[in-house]
């Protein structure tokens, strides 16, 4: 795979994301992750991007579901702008095919990478938002998120595993979980972490295994849960 697709090239993701830029360098620079550049790269762009998305998300939620509950309509957009789900976005348009990356992300993979497909989806949703606006920039959000946000309903989003284990023991006057670091293994572009979850309740520490450690510390909460016949909810 090539270190990006030339300029020329992009005119099929625009029509992808349903939107023409009039600034291609936006794009460009949207679609390049800081292994190929530490000063110009789509970093900036992202943390315009996720802040938008999470707006937006709020935004139609909100007009969607006028009987929800707050912590109802925070679950849906957070299930709606979490890692996972963005990098479903970013696949299901192919975005992967369209990174600049550098030597050692191309080899390692990274334009399959959760974590970069989330944040270039991010990126482009900044991009699109600097190039045309808030009405174009929405427009793209609403369209990647589809049947998503159709099908989104309140009370049917689960909170996630650390959040339903710490619950779970406050419930119970249990003393909350201690997470840590136990092992870091593989090279810097393909990371496994190991979390050990401490709860006295249980004496022995409960594993957790991902590639990243807000992952690992999830499926060790999990896995606490599972052990303790508790649901958190």
């Amino acid at each position: 795979m090539p270190s990006g697709a030339a300029v020329g090239d992009l005119r099929e993701l625009q029509r992808r994301l349903g939107y023409e830029f009039r600034e291609s360098d936006l794009l460009d620079l949207a679609l390049t992750h800081r292994s190929v550049s530490g000063r110009r790269n789509n970093e900036r762009l992202e943390f315009l991007g996720d802040a938008f998305l999470g707006y937006v998300a709020a935004a139609e939620l909100f007009e969607r579901h006028a009987e929800a509950k707050e912590n109802q309509l925070t679950l849906l957009r957070a299930s709606l702008v979490r890692g996972r789900t963005l990098a479903d976005l970013a696949r299901a348009i192919g975005l992967g095919e369209f990174l600049r990356l550098g030597s050692g992300e191309l080899k390692s993979g990274g334009h399959r990478r959760d974590s970069i497909l989330a944040d270039a989806i991010e990126a482009v949703i900044g991009a699109v938002l600097l190039d045309g606006g808030q009405e174009a920039a929405r427009a793209v959000i609403v369209g990647l998120l589809g049947e998503r946000l159709e099908r989104a309903r309140p009370g049917e989003v689960r909170k996630d595993p650390k959040t339903r284990l710490q619950e779970w023991l406050q419930g119970r006057g249990e003393a909350l979980p201690e997470y840590e670091v136990a092992e870091v293994a593989g090279s810097d572009h393909a990371q496994t972490f190991t979390v050990f979850c401490r709860i006295p309740a249980l004496g022995a520490p409960i594993a957790g295994r991902g590639r990243s450690r807000r992952a690992a510390e999830q499926q060790a909460a999990s896995h606490a849960l599972d052990v303790l016949g508790g649901d958190g909810e």
